[in-house]
């Protein structure tokens, strides 16, 4: 192997196995906001569980690590083999240049065994480690504070059914650091102090803000809030937030609350609650009444990225106002505080048409639009796919609702400003008879194929 400086070392991600279509975009889009791209090593493996990398730095890593919620740890990655012989092969070549500086003698460390599908016996671990004795360790071991990490990893395949006896692959490597997991938990809208029945759940939140790049002083909008879960993982990530929607309640945090043995909402059921309770207030600009067929904004490039989950007409209606003209006023001239006047169907097809137009004129140069497409999976195709001139495809990522039914998390980025000819309408794009099959999503859904619990579509999140 040619000496290399540890400028342009191999890394390993070991990654969860959980959401597998996500990954990859989620690790690429965390590299572009390093500037870097993603360049994996031979025989890359998109579904394997760990991903060797070239091309990136320790720093690099540990910008990585400190978002992703895919990736569970990274290493340094030292040597690799199908067999303990290749393995040893592999440490013996590699440079010590690069091994010494966490191998002197005032050094303290561990060596730690993972297996991937497989679960070794303590005596099996503690006899690999001591195999290791051929590298030139001279520090101290320290089970409980070491200063350096190593770890062997063995790869036994992703067949539960099906384990070898011996693994498919090993890796051995300096342990850099562990991704973002534990949000998933610390996050769990079960412990938020305002939710809704289709409020998203926190892994996939974080997921969408990572997808879109969102970073540090962003601006972010999001324009089917709901109870604002998207806008939470935004925050996190030290954007600033701000959505819309078109229920009133939902926005002033009034109506019936989702708290066992409470009939109304609290004071402190509403998004600027649910921020606060992560420390990020701050981050948090306003939530306001809005229909999303009829956008407020000026005409001009505002956000950083617009995240968010459109309602698919399952657990919440889709709906939007009617035109003037057809609103009349109560005999007493007086509205109710949640009423909207005429209200009308909203189809998915116009919602994705409204969505696509609504980004490509009010996002920045380069900003991201990330949202959830509901599709029929027997009639799915790449081309039911919205598109929009100004707006780059940049993934495409499926969630399995039922056998019959999915989620597709769309991803895409600003490459133009729009011009007059642009704007996606139902006569001047020629696919829009495509989106039009999105309408009757709601009606295949219930057509008895695909019956599902509504826990299970409360956990899934079903059209925040």
């Amino acid at each position: 192997m040619a000496a290399h400086s540890r400028s342009c070392l191999q890394y390993l991600l070991h990654l969860a196995q959980d959401n597998l279509d996500f990954r990859l975009p989620e690790i690429k889009a965390l590299l572009a906001l390093r500037g870097k791209a993603f360049q994996p090593c031979e025989k890359f493996k998109e579904k394997s569980p760990f991903w060797c990398l070239d091309g990136l730095s320790e720093e690099d890593v540990h910008s990585i690590m400190s978002r992703s919620i895919c990736a569970k740890s990274a290493f340094e990655l030292w040597g690799h083999g199908q067999t303990h012989r290749e393995l040893r092969t592999s440490l013996l070549n590699y440079p010590s240049e690069n091994m010494s500086p966490f191998m002197h003698k005032d050094s303290t460390y561990k060596i730690s065994v993972y297996t991937f599908n497989k679960t070794l016996k303590f005596t099996d671990r503690i006899e690999r480690i001591d195999a290791m004795e051929y590298l030139p360790f001279e520090g101290t071991v320290s089970l409980k504070n070491p200063q350096h990490v190593f770890c062997l990893l063995e790869d036994y395949g992703t067949d539960p059914n099906n384990i070898p006896e011996d693994p498919d692959y090993i890796y051995f490597g300096r342990w850099i650091g562990d991704g973002q997991r534990e949000l998933i938990r610390s996050h769990s809208v079960k412990n938020r102090h305002f939710i809704g029945n289709t409020s998203m759940e926190a892994g996939l939140s974080l997921i969408m803000a990572n997808h879109a790049k969102v970073k540090e002083n962003d601006l972010v909008f999001d324009p089917f809030v709901g109870t604002g879960s998207l806008l939470v993982a935004c925050s996190h990530f030290g954007a600033y937030v701000c959505g819309a929607d078109i229920d009133y309640n939902t926005i002033h945090g009034k109506g019936r609350s989702s708290r066992k043995n409470q009939k109304w909402r609290g004071p402190d059921e509403n998004i600027r609650a649910n921020l606060r309770q992560y420390g990020a207030e701050k981050m948090y600009l306003d939530v306001m009444v809005s229909d999303a067929a009829k956008p407020v904004w000026r005409e001009a490039p505002l956000f950083d990225a617009i995240i968010t989950d459109p309602p698919y007409g399952i657990r919440e209606s889709t709906r939007r106002t009617g035109s003037h003209k057809d609103i009349t006023k109560p005999s007493d001239g007086v509205y109710e505080e949640s009423h909207v006047p005429v209200s009308q169907a909203y189809h998915l097809s116009d919602i994705f048409t409204d969505l696509l137009n609504f980004s490509a004129h009010h996002l920045l140069m380069g900003g991201r639009l990330v949202y959830w497409l509901p599709v029929y999976r027997p009639d799915y195709c790449q081309e039911m796919v919205p598109l929009h001139p100004c707006l780059q495809l940049i993934s495409n990522c499926e969630q399995t609702l039922s056998s019959h039914t999915s989620r597709r998390l769309i991803t895409m980025e600003k490459i133009k400003e729009p011009e007059e000819v642009d704007s996606l309408t139902h006569l001047a794009d020629p696919c829009f008879s495509l989106y039009q099959g999105h309408n009757a999503f709601r009606e295949k859904y219930f057509s008895g194929l695909n019956k599902r619990c509504g826990k299970e579509d409360h956990k899934l999140g079903l059209g925040e």
